[in-house]
């Protein structure tokens, strides 16, 4: 199966690709390493494309050239702040590159297409959220994603081609690329500090780590063979930033202390996002790392 993966190479592509790669798929990958980095990925020269979503002839000249049966279009900036203070550089690539991607998805007759979504198209509940929720996204990234499910919407309504829109929350793991709240602590902790600064403390977020994400990718990819359908990824399980820094401490087994730092606290924020993956799990799937396993990986043990 000739799978092509955008942004393959950045922190939940690395994940997949490995994934996938031991199912037996032919993996090809564009990527303009803005984010990602080249050695997270096993993957052949000849199937490493370093290129720009945003560059259609040269998309269309990829896509030519492999004629991949799978496209799973993960390419985006998806680091909130960053997409809130370069709103028009992230809104281009996240909307027109995904314009991009699916155009040449239908000049090439690509069998199937999965889209790297977002819980941020979700605005703010307390209670789990299930893919029948209503969306209104409360950011610029959010607003882009929710774009792109419209687009892989209509693509599907044009063309017939199976589409699968999968919406990511809370990720972590290896080769993280963004200064997400858990890289953030991890590079604190490994760097020797046991008082850590953070900001904003109480709100709780669904953190799945990617080698589950990788595990969903491949059972959707199995059991989604016709029309368009949408699917919340997560753990189904919220933890607050204190429950993170404990489970670091845990791993270390020494107490880690918190200072507040103001420029660091959001004044916008929500304090719950939690996914209902009920829908994920009805296929057979089921996530296998608990954050104290997977934040293990991530410390540096004396």
């Amino acid at each position: 199966m000739k799978t092509l993966v955008t942004g393959g190479a950045g922190f939940i592509g690395s994940a997949v690709i490995d994934k996938l790669q031991r199912e037996g798929h032919e993996i090809f990958v564009i990527d303009n390493l803005s984010f990602g980095k080249r050695k997270f990925i096993t993957v052949n020269d000849d199937h490493f494309f370093l290129a720009d979503i945003l560059d259609r002839k040269e998309m269309d000249r990829i896509f030519k050239l492999i004629q991949p049966e799978i496209v799973i279009h993960l390419a985006a900036v998806h680091f909130i702040p960053y997409c809130n203070e370069h709103p028009y550089e992230s809104s281009n690539i996240n909307i027109n590159g995904t314009i991009n991607i699916l155009e040449s998805c239908r000049n090439y007759n690509v069998k199937k297409v999965f889209f790297a979504s977002t819980a941020a198209v979700y605005p703010i509940y307390d209670d789990a959220v299930s893919e029948q929720h209503d969306v209104a996204p409360l950011d610029i990234y959010g607003l882009s994603k929710l774009t792109g499910e419209h687009l892989c919407n209509e693509f599907h309504l044009m063309t017939g081609t199976p589409i699968i829109i999968c919406r990511f929350f809370n990720a972590f793991g290896p080769n993280e690329t963004n200064a997400h709240l858990i890289p953030e602590i991890q590079q604190q902790v490994n760097d020797g500090l046991r008082t850590i600064k953070l900001g904003n403390l109480t709100p709780k977020r669904d953190f799945i780590h990617t080698s589950d994400m990788a595990n969903a990718v491949h059972v959707l990819l199995n059991k989604i063979n016709s029309g368009t359908d949408t699917f919340n990824l997560g753990r189904g399980i919220e933890y607050s930033v204190t429950d993170i820094v404990d489970s670091f401490s845990r791993e270390i087994g020494e107490e880690i202390a918190i200072e507040v730092e103001p420029s660091r606290v959001r004044k916008v924020e929500r304090m719950h996002l939690l996914a209902d993956v009920s829908k994920l799990k009805a296929l057979g799937w089921s996530p296998l790392i608990g954050i104290d396993e997977g934040i293990r990986t991530l410390v540096n043990k004396k």
